[in-house]
């Protein structure tokens, strides 16, 4: 479909980032007594451990790999894990500084995901999440919505001779099948939109049509368009029990980068050159976590109409 949207983005708090989840997925709880799937050379592997390699290597398995083939294959990892590792210490290659590093990062990384998800279990409770849905709510209140079609023509009496045909009786959707230059076909269906959405000479002259109605040639700067309304409504905000997780998500995740802003705040953090030499004191407050501290990938958004 031919994109007549303004280059304004919507508002900051209607954003919402549909599909993720917290920042950092952590797998359930240890079970009390776990069982035991297989041992190598005594050492036990156990469910849990199955859980803790699928939350790792989960998203990268074949989606194919389904039920217990995809358990089988996990649970298979998990014992070439144990014998490379086992082998890896025999031959002391676990004592290297380069494995030491490592070993702190991921050890850091871990100790990070923990923390992050105490404090979005702390946080995410009814009580915010509701919070968060009045306030993304209170900011999209209702609007009008249309459900129109158009049909795109790069000069106006092209237009004219277009409109000429639907007044006298020819299908609209025929008509822009056959002549209009939206590359998106279908009849020239928009689909359902705001009037934000559009550009605003096209925006002026759908919104005060009626349903059934069509417009005179309209110009704007993707040459002249012919209007249908199908339809009009009213766009509601979605109740809360429809979108309580989405907010769940936006809490933990707020929650989250607050956390970590907070302990920059608290923290003495230097900046050195590649000659190890101290940045200025104005590179040094150039510190990213102070102005962004965001610890996931991506930001945290508030819930919006789906």
């Amino acid at each position: 479909m031919l994109t007549i949207l303004p280059a304004r983005p919507r508002r900051l708090a209607l954003a919402f980032a549909l599909g993720l989840g917290a920042a950092f997925a952590l797998a359930g709880p240890a079970s009390a007594d776990p069982k035991v799937l297989a041992k190598v050379d005594g050492a036990p592997i156990t469910e849990d451990d199955v859980a803790d390699a699928m939350t790792d290597i989960g998203p990268g398995l074949p989606q194919k790999l389904e039920g217990a083939a995809r358990q089988k294959y996990v649970l298979d990892y998990l014992i070439d894990l144990k014998l490379a590792a086992k082998k890896a210490e025999a031959d002391k290659l676990t004592g290297t500084p380069e494995f030491e590093r490592k070993l702190a990062y991921y050890r850091d990384k871990l100790a990070m995901e923990q923390l992050l998800g105490s404090v979005a279990k702390a946080a995410t409770t009814e009580e915010a999440e509701r919070k968060a849905y009045d306030e993304a709510a209170k900011a999209d209140p209702p609007q009008e919505e249309i459900h129109a079609r158009h049909i795109l023509l790069p000069t106006e009496d092209e237009a004219k001779a277009a409109l000429a045909r639907v007044k006298g009786g020819e299908d609209f959707a025929k008509v822009a099948t056959e002549l209009s230059k939206d590359p998106s076909g279908d009849g020239g269906d928009l689909g359902w939109f705001t009037k934000d959405r559009m550009v605003p000479e096209f925006s002026e002259a759908a919104f005060k049509l009626k349903k059934g109605e069509v417009s005179e040639p309209i110009k704007t700067q993707f040459g002249w368009h012919i209007i249908k309304v199908e339809d009009t409504r009213t766009k509601s905000f979605p109740p809360f029990e429809q979108i309580k997780d989405q907010a769940a998500r936006y809490v933990a995740q707020k929650a989250e980068s607050d956390a970590v802003a907070q302990l920059h705040s608290a923290a003495k953090i230097e900046f050195f050159d590649a000659d190890g030499k101290p940045l200025a004191p104005e590179a040094q407050a150039a510190d990213p976590g102070k102005e962004a501290p965001a610890p996931a990938p991506a930001p945290a958004d508030k819930p919006k109409t789906p």
